[in-house]
């Protein structure tokens, strides 16, 4: 994504900050140092969030973290981020139901659910609302997309191949929220 906008003009450095099987929880408590070792005041900076997926997985017949704390947990981290930067919000995508369990390591295995992830969504749209943060809810869409399902083949069923990033990442460039957030430093007030 960072390439294609790069390609398009825009000067933009973008730094990854996902951590493989992070919960809002292990990021609550790392985003933010992470965050300031990156952004400067030198350079216009912005931060874009897309979490929950881990969150809802079933690990040994439970939620790694309860959708109650989730939300909490979002919220805590957006507020925080939007009383900083400017802060955009995306939700986290399904996964292929089919392909589970995920075995994240030898023998334990994860358990991921559309249905889960989309309920996750919903409350998120909620609390940006609430906070005045633009949410892209990529969910529901890619939920009824009939290519989606095709980009898990041959992969875990929970990371797309790259056609599905491609997909994704064309909705987020598609997105008015993220064109103003290049164009003109995210207004926070534009949903």
């Amino acid at each position: 994504m960072t390439k294609l906008e790069q390609n398009s003009g825009y000067d933009i450095t973008a730094y990854d900050l996902g951590v493989r099987a992070d919960t809002t929880e292990l990021i609550a408590r790392r985003w933010r140092a992470e965050c300031n070792a990156r952004l400067t005041r030198e350079y216009r900076c912005g931060i874009v969030f897309s979490f929950g997926t881990n969150d809802v997985a079933m690990e040994e017949n439970k939620l790694r973290v309860s959708v109650e704390q989730s939300i909490v947990n979002a919220r805590d981290i957006v507020a925080e981020a939007r009383g900083w930067l400017p802060t955009l919000w995306i939700s986290p995508p399904p996964v292929n139901d089919e392909d589970m369990p995920f075995a994240s390591l030898p023998g334990r295995d994860r358990y991921f659910s559309s249905q889960r992830i989309a309920e996750l969504s919903r409350n998120y749209r909620k609390i940006a609302r609430t906070l005045g943060v633009p949410y892209l809810d990529i969910c529901t869409p890619l939920l009824t997309d009939v290519r989606w399902l095709t980009y898990f083949r041959k992969n875990d069923g929970v990371h797309p191949r790259a056609s599905g990033y491609t997909l994704i990442a064309k909705k987020v460039r598609d997105w008015p929220a993220w064109r103003n957030f290049l164009n003109h430093g995210a207004d926070q007030n534009n949903k």
